[in-house]
């Protein structure tokens, strides 16, 4: 069984289902995910969708209907079974589901264990009574869970595979009517609905002071398991020109200069194209003053985080306007030196992300794992 409660959750799992049943063909997956596990052959017992919430008052409100999705999924695992509960990030969720199940002698194995390294570093300690094997997908993720004795390894990045762009440059500039000498800037404002209401009207407002100034295409890559009403009525509204795409996102981004994105994945995928981003994040006000009481990390976002430096800007919270947004995007304009800089910066940081055949190696793990 797995438990996946997000969309880049779904994603690994549909990239480890895949990957499991081409050595096991005739095994059974099944649990809560989305619309890729159920594609790469998930068994879905409940959509993610339907409970993905964030924020303190946002669970309040909801958590009569989480507590119920726990009963639900614990009776399901009870019921059948399984030789294996695999936890697929998720943390605040998918632990209170392990530790209830582990009484049932169900083993588990957590994939992208939760934040220790950054938060609540007991938490590792209390992770490792429960679970039966940890695989980690950064380097960083380790020193705290081989510390509370947990078996923990690092098989790489499914980042590293999945990446890729599928057209040349040149075919990818045809495609996206963008003219050899234009400026391409992406705004990326993340799939969350408190994400996108939060930080879009400032990626908004930045991109129109940006083409009066230094003329440039705007792009705005669209998930297809995003909303895209909130989004559409904020860049309708706006005075800028911005447009909307849903293929090959891996290409254009490869043809952009610079992104605004919301820290997250996307500024992974982003680094592994060579393409810098000013990375923002911005929250409700007790979510953030909580959050500020709790983390203990230097940076935010994962391509600084792996360098172990600031290698590209981040602004949060109140750091992210209008002119620091503009400020810093005009520096990462092609041509720019400060651009090549950080360039050379991201490739070092994504070479620690290890060599290609992450998900391979995950799957033979979770099988050897579930077999014995």
């Amino acid at each position: 069984m797995m438990s996946a409660g997000e969309a880049s959750g779904d994603i690994h799992g549909a990239g480890l289902a895949r990957e499991i049943k081409k050595f096991s063909p005739s095994i059974e997956i099944f649990g809560m995910g989305g619309d890729e596990m159920q594609a790469a052959g998930v068994r879905l017992v409940r959509h993610y969708k339907d409970y993905n919430v964030m924020g303190v008052l946002e669970v309040l409100k909801n958590l009569r209907k989480i507590l119920k999705l726990l009963d639900d999924l614990t009776n399901i695992v009870r019921t059948e079974k399984p030789d294996l509960l695999v936890l697929i990030d998720y943390p605040d969720f998918n632990w209170r589901l392990a530790k209830r199940v582990k009484e049932f002698g169900t083993k588990i194995l957590s994939y992208i264990p939760p934040s220790a390294w950054a938060w609540r570093k007991s938490r590792a300690a209390d992770c490792a009574k429960i679970a039966d094997e940890f695989i980690a997908i950064f380097p960083f993720e380790l020193p705290p869970y081989e510390k509370a004795g947990a078996k923990i390894s690092f098989l790489g990045n499914p980042l590293v595979d999945a990446v890729k762009p599928s057209m040349t440059f040149e075919n990818a500039q045809k495609f996206f009517n963008v003219k050899p000498y234009e400026h391409v800037i992406l705004l990326m404002p993340g799939s969350r609905r408190q994400e996108i209401k939060l930080l879009l009207p400032e990626m908004l407002k930045a991109a129109e002071v940006l083409s009066a100034s230094r003329p440039a295409k705007f792009f705005l890559p669209v998930a297809d398991n995003v909303d895209e009403s909130e989004i559409k009525r904020q860049v309708n509204a706006a005075k800028v020109e911005v447009t909307f795409t849903k293929k090959f996102r891996y290409d254009l981004m490869r043809i952009a200069d610079a992104a605004m994105a919301t820290s997250g994945t996307v500024v992974l995928e982003a680094a592994l194209l060579n393409l810098p981003c000013v990375v923002l994040y911005k929250m409700a006000r007790l979510n953030y003053f909580i959050g500020k009481l709790l983390v203990d990390i230097e940076n935010f976002s994962l391509p600084n985080i792996l360098a172990g430096k600031k290698i590209q800007p981040e602004l949060l919270q109140d750091e992210v306007t209008t002119e620091r947004i503009c400020a810093e995007i005009l520096k990462l304009y092609r041509g720019e030196s400060h651009r090549e800089k950080i360039i050379e910066d991201l490739q070092a940081a994504c070479a620690k992300l290890g060599g290609s055949g992450a998900v391979e190696r995950v799957a033979k793990k979770i099988l050897e794992v579930a077999q014995n």
